[in-house]
């Protein structure tokens, strides 16, 4: 897979002890990478990191310690580096709106320059949100040109850092330099609602619905008739890994932003997901109560994806009822028998993808 780009590549991995980078994690090991994971702690309690036990390093550091960032990274000297570490909760942001700021633009500044300051960085892929465009509830989706912005701190700190990759990529590695005064090439990667296993994350939609049904209690439902673009954690880190593998090959067109989402049918409501979810796991109910807080939060949110299905060969491999599924039974299993089926999911997306000849699935990539 991703014409074996990965293995004996050493790849640095920031935040990888959340939900995402510990399923990207697991997915480097299973392709052979040598990883090191950098994250500031343990986000959650029960942590898909801490149960998976992967045998990689892992450095306890913040993303805003500069001086620790750049040690550690020159000490391992990462051909690539994947930038997942960051403040991701919208309702948290209005509250440690500071601490969302440093945390995911000041820590974005701090990783592109210790990777400017390490010879052996090839690639740098820094994951950012779909919360980074200017949300004008309109009914199509943002394309990667489209006008950034943020209404919420956690918003407008991701668009913050998406001005910044583009600054230290335009100022530190222009593409016209490339392969003479360096040899770094920087994307961003835009995604939004990811679901799966081992998210227990506070005041996410699945993590609550799952949370409340392993008490037998009903989950709360504030905005039931928001529409957002869902899709399983493997869908995105897909693209990831190709976007990755096209930079280490040394692809400079390849470079720059791109949103990573499902097609249409993936957009869909709150309340029709959770009705999906009660199907794989009855014990699932809920509670539709209004938001006393009253925070600003979209209503409709899409991502038109056509660049990377055109250009990467990019394709979605789980429809909405499969990511569903599969989510659903990750949480019955864990809380019902103990068991993690992240592995055993892995396996069934990449067999998944390989049956449909996605084009990352071969070794020819």
């Amino acid at each position: 897979m991703f014409g074996n780009i990965y293995r004996g590549k050493r790849v640095l991995v920031t935040g990888d002890t959340g939900f995402k980078g510990s399923w990207l994690a697991l997915w480097l090991l299973d392709q052979g990478a040598d990883i090191v994971g950098y994250s500031k702690d343990i986000p959650t309690h029960p942590s898909h990191h801490h149960i998976l036990a992967l045998d990689y390093e892992t450095v306890s550091g913040d993303i805003c310690d500069l001086e620790k960032l750049q040690k550690v990274i020159k000490s391992f000297n990462p051909d690539i580096v994947f930038h997942l570490a960051a403040q991701s909760i919208v309702r948290k942001s209005y509250i440690r709106p500071v601490e969302t700021f440093e945390t995911n633009v000041i820590g974005t500044v701090n990783v592109l320059e210790a990777c400017r300051d390490t010879e052996s960085v090839r690639a740098i892929v820094n994951v950012t949100s779909d919360k980074c465009y200017e949300n004008r509830e309109w009914p199509w989706g943002y394309r990667e040109n489209d006008r950034l912005g943020g209404h919420d701190p956690y918003s407008a700190s991701k668009g913050c850092a998406e001005l910044v990759t583009t600054c230290f990529q335009k100022s530190f590695f222009p593409l016209e330099e490339y392969q003479k005064s360096h040899q770094t090439l920087v994307a961003s990667v835009r995604a939004g609602n990811v679901i799966g296993g081992g998210d227990w994350a506070e005041d996410r939609l699945v993590p609550d619905i799952m949370r409340a049904a392993s008490q037998n209690k009903r989950v709360q439902i504030r905005n039931p008739h928001a529409v957002r673009p869902w899709q399983h954690v493997l869908e995105p880190l897909s693209g990831y890994l190709l976007l990755g593998q096209l930079l280490l090959e040394g692809n400079k067109e390849f470079s720059g932003a791109w949103n990573f989402g499902p097609i249409d049918y993936g957009h869909r409501e709150v309340l029709s997901v959770i009705r999906e979810l009660q199907e794989h796991w009855p014990d699932i109910d809920y509670n539709i109560k209004a938001d006393e807080e009253d925070l600003h939060e979209a209503n409709l949110l899409k991502l038109d994806c056509s660049k990377a299905y055109t250009r990467l060969k990019w394709k979605p491999v789980w429809d909405s009822s499969t990511t569903f599924a599969k989510t659903a039974q990750w949480y019955r299993a864990y809380y019902e028998s103990g068991l993690v089926l992240s592995e055993e999911q892995l396996a069934e997306y990449i067999t998944e993808a390989k049956q449909r000849q996605v084009s990352w699935s071969s070794d020819e990539g």
